[in-house]
C-alpha cells in the first residue's frame, strides 16, 4: 500500500492513495489551518470506523442477514499529553433490516473487533475500545 501527501499551505495537506482518490487535510485555525480538510486522527478514527463497518457488513451479509443500512458512530478521547494518542474509543452500530438477529449482529461485531479489522486491533494497542448496537426492525 502506498500512499502520497503533498503540503499545500501552513498546515494543509493533500493527500492522494494508491487507489486513485485524493483527501484534503487540514487543521484547526488555532493550530495554523484554515480548516479546509479533516484533521489527520479524525482520519484514523474514520478509517477504523470503514475498516469495522466493511467486517460486520460482509459478515452479515455471508450469514445472508437482510441489513438495509449500517451507521456507526464513533467517540474518542486523547491523552492530555503529547503524544495525544486515542485512549478511548466507542463505537456505536446502528443497524437496519428485516430479521436481524441480535446474537448474530454481536458476533459480527465481536469478530470484527477482534480478528478481522486491522485498523481497531492496532488502536486497541493504546486505547480502550467499547462497541455497542441497536437494531431497528425495517417492515418487509
Amino acid at each position: 500500500m502506498k500512499a502520497e501527501i503533498n503540503w499545500k499551505h501552513n498546515v494543509r495537506f493533500d493527500a492522494f492513495s494508491e487507489s486513485g482518490h485524493e483527501i484534503v487535510m487540514d487543521g484547526a485555525p488555532k493550530h495554523g489551518g484554515n480548516n479546509e480538510g479533516a484533521r489527520p486522527m479524525e482520519l484514523l478514527l474514520i478509517g477504523m470506523g470503514g475498516c469495522t463497518g466493511f467486517d460486520v457488513v460482509g459478515i452479515l451479509k455471508k450469514a445472508r442477514a437482510d441489513l438495509q443500512s449500517l451507521t456507526i458512530k464513533l467517540e474518542a478521547e486523547r491523552a492530555d499529553d503529547v503524544p495525544s494518542v486515542f485512549t478511548k474509543i466507542h463505537v456505536h452500530f446502528v443497524l437496519t433490516g428485516v430479521g436481524l438477529k441480535e446474537t448474530l449482529v454481536q458476533r459480527a461485531i465481536e469478530l470484527s473487533a477482534e480478528k478481522y479489522c486491522s485498523a481497531s486491533i492496532m488502536l486497541g494497542q493504546t486505547a480502550d475500545i467499547t462497541h455497542s448496537f441497536e437494531i431497528n426492525e425495517q417492515t418487509a
